[in-house]
């Protein structure tokens, strides 16, 4: 290991602590952004709406007002992380969430919560910052792994959210969870901005002086075939989501139990991602990340049919786990993908478009899922979630054998 640590480029000697200090930084900002979850109703009553309609509305605004500044702004900030280093841009995550979350702590009305939420996408982006870094610094042969890892500390934090949404607020109330939350992620930015080890930007300017010729070796059909594939991976995960609590209604009864088993639910999928995710990357390292991610999309496919068919409970959250620990592995493969398909002093651009994908994926799943679920019923929700997850294999076999 250590005459390979001697051949690592500049921006690649520190990488392992670099990676660990991303996991940690994306876990607390990905917790910070879901943690909202349980408790966004109440919040938004506390602050004056009283009709319940409203109180909808101004909830689903809210929430989703995150997710739409991060989606417009990922492929700016990716620009800006190519130009001016990595570092930088973490550090402006981490200092924009860590203010945004406490002056959310602070709101009087209901439309300072949706504009300090726009606030936190746009100063936000630290997981999808930590993905580009760590893209970047990883060697060729440990990206998989490595993206895996750090996948693996995003899903443990859409868990670990709205768990602690649920807890906190009882114990301390709801601003006081804001504020305490501000606190962790300032914590992340100190750890960024000490500990994170990034090469000096003489090296970067040389190499990125190499003239104009890696412009051509970007691979474009495959990037933006890794674009599609990342839209539809998330699409396919969120289209049941709108309807998985009425469909779990239908075999356990009761408000209570429904809600428990649906939370299951969802915590099975994202298990099976943690758990699954390092050892899938490392798979990948080693056959190939193309083959992982056509057979996992294949797998998940076939995953989908008998999600449509239970006959109990406990057989739809055995199910999300195993298509958990399909999808786990492919979101690092899309990345590393692009990676190695982009020259360096790209990579922040190209998977700052991917991270756009990514949330217009998370927005249209749940819609596309709520609509087929209205107009013919929710199996074939999964039917058609599945046809989507097929086809979606076949145009990477299709595109990649040639590559």
């Amino acid at each position: 290991m250590s005459h390979s640590s001697i051949a690592l480029a500049p921006e690649q000697q520190h990488w392992r602590r670099n990676l660990w200090v991303c996991v940690l930084g994306s876990f607390s900002t990905i917790v910070a952004m879901t943690l909202l979850l349980p408790f966004l109703p109440l919040y938004v009553q506390q602050l004056g709406v009283q009709e319940p309609a409203a109180i909808a509305r101004w909830s689903g605004a809210a929430y989703g007002a995150t997710f739409l500044s991060a989606a417009l702004t990922a492929p700016l900030w990716g620009k800006l992380a190519d130009r001016y280093g990595r570092k930088l841009m973490l550090i402006r995550a981490s200092l924009g969430m860590a203010v945004a979350m406490s002056l959310i702590g602070m709101a009087t009305a209901p439309w300072q919560l949706v504009a300090l939420r726009l606030l936190a996408g746009l100063l936000g982006g630290y997981a999808s910052g930590s993905t580009i870094l760590v893209a970047a610094q990883t060697p060729k042969a440990q990206t998989g792994w490595a993206l895996g890892v750090l996948s693996s500390g995003i899903m443990a934090g859409n868990v670990v959210g709205p768990l602690l949404g649920g807890v906190l607020p009882p114990l301390i109330g709801i601003r006081h969870t804001f504020w305490l939350t501000g606190a962790v992620i300032f914590l992340a930015f100190l750890a960024t901005t000490f500990l994170l080890k990034e090469a000096p930007r003489a090296a970067k300017k040389a190499a990125a002086g190499e003239g104009d010729e890696p412009e051509a070796s970007i691979n474009r059909p495959v990037v933006r075939l890794m674009w599609l594939s990342g839209m539809l991976l998330i699409f396919a995960n969120m289209s049941i989501e709108p309807i998985i609590t009425l469909y779990i209604a239908q075999f356990v009864h009761g408000d209570h139990a429904v809600t428990v088993t649906a939370g299951l639910v969802m915590a099975a999928a994202a298990l099976g991602s943690i758990l699954s995710a390092p050892r899938l990357g490392r798979l990948a390292d080693r056959i190939g990340h193309a083959r992982v991610l056509i057979y996992g999309l294949l797998v998940c496919a076939l995953l989908l049919i008998p999600q449509a068919f239970i006959s109990a409970a406990w057989q739809l959250v055995l199910l999300r786990f195993l298509m958990g620990m399909a999808l786990g592995g492919l979101m690092p493969c899309v990345t590393a993908l692009i990676r190695h398909n982009v020259p360096q002093r790209q990579v922040g651009k190209m998977l700052g478009y991917a991270t756009s994908a990514q949330y217009v994926g998370q927005v249209s799943g749940p819609l596309f899922g709520g609509f087929i679920g209205g107009a013919f019923g929710m199996r074939p929700v999964f039917l058609a979630t599945c046809v989507i997850m097929a086809l979606c294999a076949l145009l990477n076999a299709r595109v990649l054998r040639k590559a």
